[in-house]
């Protein structure tokens, strides 16, 4: 020990002493300033590197001050100096001798477009960005979407709705796959959007719209795909931002992102927490008809059934990621994070009910249910990527792992207010408690190889492997002891299993105007799902009224082309300013575990949802024409799309035959198989600036679907016409204050049995800068009018139903953001991280 001691310090004080000569030799100063070569503006934490030239490595190094000026001493030396910042090109001084003190003087870099994948935020303009497979739209300087959530600020992006239960929608279709930074996710709930509501919006960076998916995305999503890009500082140094919100009903939420990067390693962290109450409501009104049986007409237990509902949802969420990417050379890197969530949910509802004969009420309930749910999810992920040169010759891998939790307890009561029963039989009480444990795991190569300038190949492995059981415990109150028993034929485990291996290749070239991408995807898909139940599968089919397999193990072997073309009218690539797009592809809609699980939901005792072991995967060919015009002030957006899909996947209501012991029909909503489905539809979009103060925003969506196919003799066949349209101004008014309006509405919309009247909402928010520009301050109201609500008609043989639905109301925040180290405007551009690299960047 002693001996190793005595070495160690040998070796330090020998470096020490090394150390101290070299400072001493470093007696010259440099100086000089970096500026934006179009706006003049100071470039903040631009790096500023000397290189020998005789090794032609780096010596020294420092980065530029808030007003993009450095001051540096070096020795005596030959240097070879490089000025980089993200997003623009390097500039080089070669062979530079320095003998004295050297002024640089003013050295300007410009933007370098090639590079740059994120949207351009230039003094509030907002720009669009069409690529050959998707469009790219930065929410981040959207008003309305302050203290709210992801979903909030999907809501906002064109061609994406977001209906009042948190279903997102890619140009009226829900088969819409959503990525986080380019992959799966845990921050996107194993599938589950309704955690989407629970992330804060202030996370988002960007979003790709992905209507012709290339092939190195999945082919899951019949709609496309929805990519997240989280905020992930490039600034050099330390930077970050707080958030502060504070809203009505009650909404209190704090986040943070907090980063630091050098030239070795960036470090990156995100924390958040929101406590918030979102009441919902709902009404339906039942007519029963006479039912047929045995040639006989039968007559209701009751003509009319009346339900008002009223939901408290008490939730808490904590949220926190950390990450680092280390730099193992210039053109190599290795980036490690961990992501964890963890929510409560405290959720009561009084559903009153009325049943009416001959138009008078003869009884009254009153069910209660609280609910009271724990979840946890976390994701470890690590990504190597290698450039081989600066032209995009690259290898990345991605190892991926998540796993969730999910424990719900359920308690179910319902008395008696009125009746005309002498002595009603009081009902059970009902515990449910549900169990659900999910993990996945992803492995991913990507390889992409230049071959001369204009042209890539690319390839690459993905495995997907997903698997979820859920235990379902239901227990029944025993009227004559008042005890607790385990009801059996409901009680079950489903352990459901989804495995995806896809490899794919890709090849696209650019000569002249036009450019292509033509791509090839082979995917296996496994599905695996297994019930454990007391019933057998004779008693499951008797009970369910029709067969179902318990056991089952489903191969599906698919072959998933795709083509985009980009044709640019105005020119080369670099400088178009109108271009037409032409995409095709082929996507699978692969069910999820609670379409598939046939035990039926108990949230209500007359009408439950009810999965179906029989489902298969739904397989769609799409087609999209495109047209892009930009002018000085004015962008035109403009598409139509076709799309065939077969063993389309359609919810239908039925009468199960069976009824409460009460008397009351119980009515079941099930997904199935329905033979084709064909979208047609055509969107429009206008981003306009007029002035520098005013920013208009406006898009619509016409789509039609019409559907083929029967379930148990019944033919659901249907034409569902239908649209959506946005409008969003933003003016900048005196003392630095911002105000925008955004207006949403769709239209009504219907299927073979309901039909849903329109919604409108209308959003208002103001902002203003305040601490010299370094922090905002927002007000804002979602849907001011409180008038996003779902109004529904649905007829079937058996009942006719009217139905009302508020997932959320109004909503009133006020946020605080302050930002430290960062520059607002030019200096916010960054890499594409997370994103894919795909595409080509042939832009348009």
């Amino acid at each position: 020990m002693k001996n190793l001691t005595t070495s160690i310090l040998f070796i330090l004080l020998t470096l020490t002493s090394n150390l101290v000569k070299a400072e001493s030799d470093k007696n010259i100063t440099v100086r000089g300033k970096v500026i934006d070569a179009e706006t003049k503006e100071p470039l903040e934490y631009a790096t500023v590197s000397f290189y020998s030239q005789v090794e032609n490595k780096i010596i020294d190094g420092v980065i530029t001050d808030a007003n993009g000026e450095f001051n540096l001493k070096v020795a005596k030396g030959i240097y070879n100096i490089n000025i980089e910042y993200i997003s623009y090109k390097t500039a080089k001084l070669t062979n530079k001798n320095i003998t004295q003190n050297l002024d640089l003087g003013v050295i300007s870099l410009k933007i370098d477009f090639e590079s740059l994948e994120a949207v351009q935020v230039v003094a509030e303009r907002t720009t669009v960005e069409i690529k050959l497979d998707k469009k790219i739209y930065n929410i981040g300087k959207d008003l309305t979407t302050a203290g709210g959530t992801v979903s909030d600020a999907l809501n906002n992006v064109p061609s994406v709705s977001v209906d009042i239960e948190g279903s997102i929608s890619l140009r009226g279709n829900e088969n819409v796959r959503i990525l986080i930074n380019g992959k799966p996710s845990a921050m996107a709930g194993f599938g589950d959007t309704n955690v989407l509501s629970q992330l804060p919006a202030e996370a988002i960076e960007r979003v790709e719209v992905i209507t012709s998916p290339s092939a190195r995305y999945g082919a899951e999503g019949t709609a496309g795909i929805l990519n997240i890009i989280l905020r992930q500082k490039e600034t050099l140094g330390f930077n970050g931002s707080l958030n502060l919100t504070a809203g009505n009903p009650d909404n209190i939420g704090v986040s943070t992102n907090i980063n630091y990067r050098t030239e070795k390693f960036n470090l990156f962290s995100n924390f958040g927490f929101r406590y918030f109450n979102s009441p919902r409501n709902s009404f339906n009104d039942t007519e029963y008809f006479d039912r047929i049986i045995n040639n006989v007409s039968t007559a209701p237990e009751y003509e009319r059934i009346r339900e008002d509902a009223e939901v408290e949802r008490l939730n808490r969420n904590y949220n926190a990621s950390l990450g680092m990417e280390y730099f193992l050379s210039k053109k190599t890197s290795l980036t490690g994070s961990v992501f964890y969530r963890y929510g409560e949910d405290r959720d009561t509802a009084l559903n009153n009910s009325d049943r009416f004969n001959n138009g008078s009420i003869v009884e009254q309930t009153l069910r209660t249910e609280k609910q009271n749910e724990d979840g946890n999810n976390y994701q470890f992920a690590l990504n190597y990527i290698t450039k081989f040169n600066n032209d995009g010759h690259q290898l990345t891998a991605d190892v991926q792992f998540e796993k969730g939790s999910e424990e719900q307890f359920t308690y179910i009561n319902e008395d008696y207010l009125v009746t005309n029963q002498s002595n009603p039989e009081p009902f059970q009480i009902e515990k449910v408690n549900e169990i659900e444990d999910e993990k996945e795991s992803l492995f991913q190569v990507d390889y992409v190889l230049p071959i001369g300038k204009n042209t890539r190949f690319e390839a690459g492995y993905r495995g997907n492997f997903e698997n979820s059981i859920k235990d379902y415990t239901l227990e029944q109150e025993d009227i004559n002891t008042n005890t607790f028993f385990v009801n059996d034929t409901i009680s079950n485990i489903f352990d459901y299993t989804e495995n995806v291996n896809a490899v794919y290749t890709q090849y696209g070239t650019k000569f002249g105007e036009f450019s292509f991408l033509l791509g090839l995807r082979l995917e296996n898909t496994q599905l695996k799902g297994k019930i454990n139940s007391t019933l057998s599968d004779a008693e499951l089919e008797d009970s369910f009224g029709f067969p179902i397999d318990t056991d089952f193990n489903k191969n599906y072997l698919g072959l998933f082309p795709t083509l985009n073309l980009i044709y640019n009218l105005s020119g080369s690539v670099e400088d178009s300013e109108e271009s037409i797009t032409i995409g095709y592809n082929r996507r699978i809609n692969r069910p999820r575990g609670w379409f598939i699980n046939p035990f039926p939901s108990r949230s209500s005792r007359t009408n439950i949802f009810q999965g179906n072991p029989n489902l298969n995967p739904a397989f769609a060919s799409a087609f999209d024409l495109g047209y892009l015009k930009r002018w000085d002030k004015l962008t035109l957006t403009t598409s139509v799309y076709y799309q065939h899909e077969t063993n389309s996947f359609e919810y239908v209501q039925e009468n199960t035959g069976e009824q409460t012991s009460d008397g009351i029909d119980i009515i079941r909503t099930i997904p199935v198989n329905l033979s084709t489905n064909k979208r047609t539809g055509a969107e429009f979009g206008m981003l306009y600036n007029p002035e520098k103060w005013l920013r208009l925003n406006t898009s619509f969506n016409f789509f039609q679907f019409k559907t083929e196919g029967e379930f148990n003799d019944v033919d659901y066949g249907a034409k569902n016409t239908s649209w959506f349209a946005r409008f969003s101004s933003k003016v900048s008014l005196p003392s630095k204050i911002d105000w925008q309006t955004n207006a949403f509405y769709r239209g009504a919309r219907q299927n073979a049995q309901s039909e849903t009247e329109g919604i409108f909402s209308l959003d208002l928010a103001f902002s203003k800068e305040i601490f010299n520009d370094n922090a905002t301050i927002s007000l804002n109201v979602r849907d001011l009018l409180n008038s996003r609500k779902r109004k529904s008609l649905t007829t079937t043989e058996f009942f006719s139903r009217y139905s009302e639905n508020q997932w959320r109301q109004r909503q009133i925040n006020l946020s605080f953001r302050y930002r430290f180290n960062q520059q607002k405007k030019r200096n916010e551009r960054r890499n594409n991280q997370g994103g894919n690299g795909d595409d080509m960047d042939f832009e348009g």
